[in-house]
């Protein structure tokens, strides 16, 4: 099934000056379209699939654009399935704009944000789910997210949607098939084992709903409040994990007035670390909004590292002010200054200096097991990291709920039957079995040109 028949023409590799650019064309008259502007040995209608070729663009008036090197890919071998040409120049604006031009001149017409993976997906080289995987590997921002992206392309999670919806396709069909000789009072399923399956594959449904949590934080990374009294170390810990005096630290109270942003990445992990402003009462006005806005940085954190200082103890009324906010599972009690005392017995999960360093490998891995938990997942394997994913499966497992439930009340196959189609197609939607122009629309506009 192709998308239309016209040619398509964007910039594949980012805007601006480089060494090279990447023109992309695709369509039923892309090899067509360039042999009107390019002159090499050769015409390009000659020449086998996944061949490059050196030559020359010429304008509309003949005169020289660029030299270029021409690929080929010939349908159904190309990234969209349609017959492609990508041209290499040189990265000038200039030239790029140009050759744009007279491509669109010859009959091209410009790409829409992610056309091509759309053409991809609807002539079947890819499926929906691989599709989005598409943005989110040129998006990945650490070495994490990359893989767990790289292998939903690779179609990890798309064979799993498909097994469960073929396992829900053979009970609905025999159900449905038993409604269509109910006269006969035939049986083709036990109703016992029907719902043994269902409860197998909710199970299934389960697993995937659970890996999300984990999903979210390899793509987005782990958002982590750095929270305490003013003065026990929040900009001086900030400072060396980024290694560079990113924020100031002074002996004054109350220095860091509003929230300081900052990522990176550990362990091919991304972090991002908010310090606060120290919480405590305080009548200046510019505090009091930083203070303000370091509870609102508590509520929405994955994790809440709450520093002590060893030399001035544990603050238990800030402890007791972050549980208000925040569950106290997320919370990591650190203690920070050890390298000034000789031994302290403030309860602490972690004890850290950080003007030396010690301790803080210790604090990654706790970092860690808050944000990741305990559950055998890695991006090696089939995690949901979308939340259309989820919302599907979420909908997908109250639909064989529903039938489960009609199952047990010993409704009439009708009602059954209902439920497992709603739930195939919930299933089908993430992958893109069963899709509307809506949701196309809503994946493919948050692409870049190009892609």
């Amino acid at each position: 099934m192709h998308f239309e028949d016209d040619t398509i023409v964007a910039l594949a590799t980012p805007f601006g000056v480089g060494a090279i650019s990447v023109i992309r064309v695709s369509g039923e008259k892309s090899i067509e379209t360039i042999d009107k502007i390019f002159i090499g040995k050769i015409k390009l209608e000659h020449c086998r699939s996944h061949t490059i070729h050196y030559g020359k663009i010429l304008d509309s008036s003949n005169e020289l654009i660029d030299d270029v090197l021409v690929s080929i890919f010939i349908s159904p071998h190309s990234y969209t399935g349609e017959d492609s040409v990508e041209i290499s120049s040189h990265g000038s604006v200039l030239i790029v704009e140009k050759i744009i031009k007279v491509i669109v001149e010859n009959g091209a017409r410009l790409a829409e944000p992610g056309e091509f993976t759309k053409r991809a997906f609807l002539n079947g080289r890819i499926d929906l789910a691989q599709a989005e995987a598409v943005a989110d590997v040129i998006n990945s921002r650490n070495e994490a997210s990359f893989r767990g992206a790289r292998n939903q392309l690779n179609g990890l999670l798309s064979q799993r949607v498909n097994f469960l919806r073929e396992s829900l396709i053979n009970i609905s069909s025999m159900i449905e098939l038993e409604l269509d000789f109910a006269e006969e009072d035939l049986e083709f399923v036990s109703l016992p084992q029907v719902l043994e399956k269902l409860y197998s594959i909710e199970n299934e449904i389960d697993e995937l709903l659970d890996s999300y949590s984990f999903g979210r934080i390899i793509k987005d990374g782990i958002n982590v409040a750095l929270v305490g009294k003013p003065n026990v170390g929040k900009s001086s810990l900030l400072n060396y994990l980024l290694k560079e005096k990113r924020a100031i630290v002074s002996e004054i109270p109350g220095t860091t007035r509003d929230i300081i942003r900052e990522e990176v990445a550990i362990n091919g992990i991304l972090f991002t670390l908010y310090d606060t402003a120290g919480m405590r009462t305080t009548h200046d006005e510019i505090e009091k909004e930083g203070v303000s806005r370091s509870v609102e940085t508590v509520k929405n954190a994955d994790v809440v590292v709450f520093l002590n200082d060893a030399l001035t103890g544990f603050t238990e009324d800030l402890y007791q002010q972050l549980k208000s906010i925040t569950e106290e599972k997320r919370i990591i009690n650190v203690l920070n200054k050890i390298d000034l005392v000789t031994d302290s017995n403030i309860p602490s999960d972690v004890k850290i200096s950080a003007k030396t360093g010690e301790g803080i490998d210790e604090l990654f891995d706790k970092l860690k097991e808050k944000a990741l938990g305990t559950g055998n997942y890695s991006e090696k394997t089939a995690i949901v990291t979308n939340i259309r994913h989820f919302n599907s499966l979420k909908k997908a497992k109250e639909f064989i709920e529903n039938a489960r439930e009609s199952i047990k009340e010993r409704l009439t196959g009708e009602f059954i039957a209902v439920d497992l189609r709603n739930a195939e197609d919930t299933l089908g939607e993430i992958i893109g079995r069963v899709t509307t122009d809506d949701i196309l629309n809503n994946i493919f506009i948050k692409f870049c040109i190009g892609k």
